[in-house]
């Protein structure tokens, strides 16, 4: 699956909602609605609503279906697409850890091994979120001062919440001062995904919940505002045997980074062909295994990546098409998690995109 960058993809939904694109895929609810909440539901792909509909009424009843998101398929990456209406390419998030100046750059913690020095998130990612509005984030207390949401929300008007009724309250209370656009965001369902895969009941217990969490925002906002859900990526299961050493890849590589299921290995010019071959050869029954150069061509990342941009992708991916992952000798701990995403399959790029008008009469 190639992210639909010409289309309906989580990159073309600000600039859609706001007027500057085509806006026939948004879902007339939002289209026409007088305010748009934009719940973004971090981890919750279409195959997840899917397989488990009975579970998820309220999600079942909203006007809507799949749109792509972007590649890689996670959260730092997709979230920086939606707030600033970019491909990657452009936006220069180009995976969840990536190489910026000679080090690997941890976007979500927005830090560097040792005991290096941070960029500054104003020079990793230059655009100005939200097509340069200020908007209302509705976002979890403890991310407001991090270094990735100065990279994709800042100038946003952040509204902390500690529990989901603060979320509910927050984005109700900013459509009803007269607001037009809010941002939400909510981590839980990646969160219970990492920790017990998807196919444990508490995976399914946290879809219940967010299906009456999604239903109660619904019910609270006003009959003339809408309620847009969405997500930045879609999930695969992952067993412990799912993770795969890759000894021979990374002892040639100079840095290694990216996701588990979308791999990126950093060589030095002469031996990059050579890695790039063994890559093949042990992995491509397993994986999609580009260089840089043809994932540039192939439009993986969206079109205009200039300057640094292009560099901090790697040298080779491995991006999985089975339900693998590929292990970072410099994470041990991420071998751990029972799901992932990252890459190119249909679970992991297709995201809802469903809407309602509140049900509130005022």
């Amino acid at each position: 699956m190639l992210p639909a960058f010409d289309g309906a993809s989580v990159a073309g939904l600000v600039p859609a909602l706001f007027g500057r694109v085509d806006n026939t895929w948004i879902p007339e609810p939002a289209r026409t609605g007088r305010a748009v909440v934009l719940l973004v539901l971090d981890g919750l792909g279409w195959s997840a609503i899917q397989d488990h509909s009975s579970n998820m009424p309220r999600l079942a009843q909203l006007e809507g279906s799949a749109i792509t998101t972007v590649a890689p398929s996670t959260t730092a990456t997709a979230l920086t697409s939606i707030t600033t209406g970019l491909p990657p390419a452009q936006h220069g998030i180009v995976g969840y850890r990536m190489l910026v100046d000679g080090d690997v750059l941890n976007v979500l913690r927005w830090t560097v091994p040792g005991r290096g020095r941070v960029p500054d998130p104003s020079d990793v990612q230059r655009h100005q979120p939200f097509l340069d509005r200020e908007v209302p984030v509705v976002t979890r207390t403890e991310f407001r001062d991090t270094g990735f949401t100065q990279a994709h929300l800042r100038g946003g008007r952040l509204a902390g919440w500690h529990t989901v009724a603060g979320l509910i309250e927050q984005c109700v209370r900013a459509v009803d001062g007269g607001e037009r656009f809010v941002y939400a965001y909510y981590p839980g369902v990646d969160t219970i995904a990492h920790e017990y895969g998807l196919h444990d009941s508490a995976f399914t217990r946290e879809l219940g919940f967010v299906d009456r969490f999604v239903g109660e925002l619904v019910d609270s906002l006003p009959a003339d505002a809408a309620l847009l859900v969405t997500s930045d990526h879609g999930q695969v299961h992952l067993e412990a045997e799912s993770w795969i050493e890759t000894p021979d890849l990374t002892a040639m590589a100079t840095a290694v980074a990216g996701d588990g299921r979308f791999r990126y290995l950093y060589g030095p010019a002469e031996s990059r062909k050579e890695l790039l071959g063994r890559a093949r050869e042990q992995f491509s029954d397993r994986a999609w295994v580009w260089s840089r150069a043809e994932m540039l061509d192939l439009g993986l990342f969206g079109a205009g990546g200039t300057g640094t941009v292009p560099g901090r992708i790697g040298n080779v991916v491995l991006a999985a098409r089975e339900a693998v992952a590929f292990v970072d000798p410099a994470l041990p701990n991420e071998r751990t998690l029972r799901s992932g995403h990252g890459s190119l399959t249909p679970d992991e790029m297709y995201v809802p995109l469903l809407a309602a008008r509140g049900k509130r009469r005022t």
